[in-house]
């Protein structure tokens, strides 16, 4: 079965299949466990975890997301550990996980805030899950993490396994939501980290989004987003192969209309401060402090506390011109509609918001979840066993490689490959075709993926497509045998599905499939990958010769490639290993280079040819 790039279900289904296959041949119930936790998770909500500096804003941003303020903001106990928010029915459990395995059971309390104190010693507790009953949660699992550079290791430590994962246990984030409340060398390196800790976790740009907080507390402006925007935007020139995209949030505002915080009492003393003139309303705000203790403010002590707590100085200001602007029937609905907006969560899926980084996580939440699995089996499958077990992991690990149609049908997958190789140094391209990268992985458009205005007739996206393919390719015979150029010919892979039209996509004729495999000599490409002088890309594509069962998977092309693209690959790997012959000190070795060399001239040569060659048993 192959796949395309939009059936991310059917590669789930397909992973679902292989895991219970690969549970029915295993005999160690450890194994068979973990592989059933894999499968199980293709099926949960994507879990998403919002994590960055101490006092960042993570909490307050959590409690918008859920639409209740269940996270603790103060420096309380629940700050210190990770708790992971998910539907239930039980509205309101609250379930805290030991390091030993003891799990202890309570309820949030009331307000539905977590309860202040845990009832076990924080520093044996490895979880806190609650359950809500919020309807957000039937799709996305929300994690909120300690700060990740805190003077407790074990903080730290638990916000790093929940997002990275541990030999031991595999239960990690799918997608993250990174909160900066500037940009300091801190953040930048820590997502440098953050990709070398995580090579087999799957995160990359396209599932990173970073969102800059506290935006009104920057400075004296009456209106932040203009400075905010400009520092969004440099963060992401900084930041771009590491991230989605940067957005700016006023996360305090968000929680407050999404959680709908302000109270009869808070409108009305909202009404009586709208009530004053601008001058004595601005000289009352300058010290925040005036608002609950002046004798001149119109509103009772404990609600001025209460207004600064929910909306700070710029809240203060537009939720009072919102109760100017508005009659007494729509004054609420207004303002929490205004907060919202001036927050810059976003009430829709728009662009440069945190509710459209939520929507390009959803958009890709299968995909996400597809490649979550096949890390986690790929790691699994490495794992120590013996007999049958062994034989299991094998078999499975063969199902995962690259040019199986679960991998390589998966072009969404293969192109969040090559921007992780890009983001770690694997993948050099010029900043043009950095851009081209990261619009194919940002985007579902295909005109807006290949730098079109949206709605471009669809000749014009193919002939644009083509015009990319062309410069793919050559990168891709470039780095031949190497990492570089199996990145780039996944790219090309996505860029010639897009160069078809309409209807050929949908079907392929039956004369596009890829010539059969050629004759290799077995026992001269063994020899070679017996030896320590061969590098490791090159004992890759070795090994892509050796097993693939048409002359497409032989150079590691993908199964759709065309005729003149195997053989380009072909012609690029011949020299390379033609080359490769001149430089190995035993005669033996540098035959066995040349037989090589001479097997991948002969795929160029039938793929030329477009006739079927002699295949010989191998």
């Amino acid at each position: 079965m192959i796949f395309d790039r939009d059936h991310a279900p059917d590669a789930v289904a397909r992973l679902r299949e292989l895991c219970a296959a690969t549970v029915a041949k295993l005999a160690d119930p450890e194994l068979r466990r973990r592989v059933r936790q894999i499968s199980e998770g293709l099926d949960a909500p994507l879990k998403v975890a919002v994590a960055g500096a101490v006092s960042a804003g993570k909490s307050t941003l959590v409690n918008a997301l859920l639409g209740v303020p269940v996270a603790p903001v103060d420096a309380g106990e629940c700050t210190r550990v990770v708790t992971q928010y998910e539907y239930g029915d039980d509205d309101g459990l609250v379930e805290v996980e030991c390091d030993d395995g003891q799990v202890t059971r309570t309820r949030l309390a009331p307000g539905h805030r977590l309860p202040s104190e845990l009832g076990v010693p924080v520093e044996t507790v490895r979880r806190i899950r609650v359950r809500l009953t919020s309807e957000a949660l039937r799709t996305v699992t929300v994690v909120d993490t300690p700060g990740m550079n805190t003077v407790t290791a074990a903080n730290e430590q638990a916000a790093r396994r929940m997002l990275f994962g541990t030999d031991e246990d595999d239960d990690r984030a799918q997608a993250m939501i990174y909160v900066l409340r500037y940009v300091q060398a801190f953040d930048d390196s820590a997502l440098t980290e953050f990709r070398g800790l995580t090579e087999v976790s799957g995160m990359t740009c396209v599932n990173t989004l970073a969102v800059l907080s506290q935006i009104d507390r920057r400075g004296d402006e009456d209106d932040p987003w203009p400075t905010a925007r400009r520092l969004a935007a440099r963060a992401y020139a900084d930041l771009k192969t590491s991230v989605y995209d940067v957005v700016p949030v006023i996360g305090l505002l968000a929680e407050t209309a999404r959680a709908e915080a302000l109270q009869p009492d808070h409108l009305d003393g909202l009404r009586a401060l709208a009530e004053l003139d601008e001058v004595d309303l601005d000289f009352l705000l300058l010290d925040l402090d005036d608002l609950a203790e002046s004798p001149d403010s119109p509103v009772p002590p404990e609600i001025g506390r209460d207004l600064v707590r929910h909306l700070h100085r710029y809240g203060l200001r537009t939720a009072v011109s919102a109760v100017r602007e508005a009659d007494d029937a729509l004054r609420r609905t207004l303002l929490e509609k205004t907060l919202l907006e001036k927050s810059g969560f976003g009430a829709e899926a728009a662009a440069g918001t945190v509710a459209g980084g939520l929507a390009h996580f959803a958009r890709r939440a299968g995909q996400l979840k597809a490649l979550a699995a096949i890390t986690r089996l790929r790691r699994l499958a490495r794992s120590d066993a013996f007999g049958a077990d062994r034989a299991a992991l094998d078999a499975l690990a063969g199902e995962l490689d690259e040019n199986r149609p679960i991998t390589s049908g998966l072009h969404g997958l293969r192109v969040f490959a090559a921007v992780e190789a890009m983001s770690r140094g694997q993948l050099i391209l010029g900043e043009e075709m950095q851009a081209e990268l990261l619009r194919l992985s940002r985007s579902d458009d295909p005109a807006q993926q290949l730098g079109l205005p949206a709605g471009t007739a669809a000749e014009d996206v193919a002939e644009a497509a083509r015009a990319a393919s062309e410069r793919w390719r050559a990168q891709a015979m470039i780095g031949a045998g190497r990492i570089h150029g199996q990145r780039a010919r996944d790219v090309l892979g996505v860029l010639e599905d897009l160069a078809l039209p309409p209807v050929a996509s949908a079907a392929r004729a039956p004369e596009a499939a890829p010539p059969p495999a050629v004759a290799v000599d077995a026992a001269a490409i063994r020899r070679l990958l017996a030896s320590p002088l061969v590098q490791a890309e090159d004992r890759e594509a070795l090994g892509h010769l050796l097993e693939g069962g048409d002359a497409a998977a032989q150079v590691a092309a993908s199964p759709s490639a065309r005729l003149e693209d195997i053989a380009a690959y072909a012609t690029a790997l011949s020299s390379r290993f033609r080359a490769v012959s001149q430089f190995l000190p035993f005669m033996s070795d540098r035959r066995a280079a040349q037989s090589v060399s001479d097997a991948y001239a002969d795929i160029a040569a039938n793929a030329h040819e477009g006739e079927p060659p002699h295949v010989l048993d191998r």
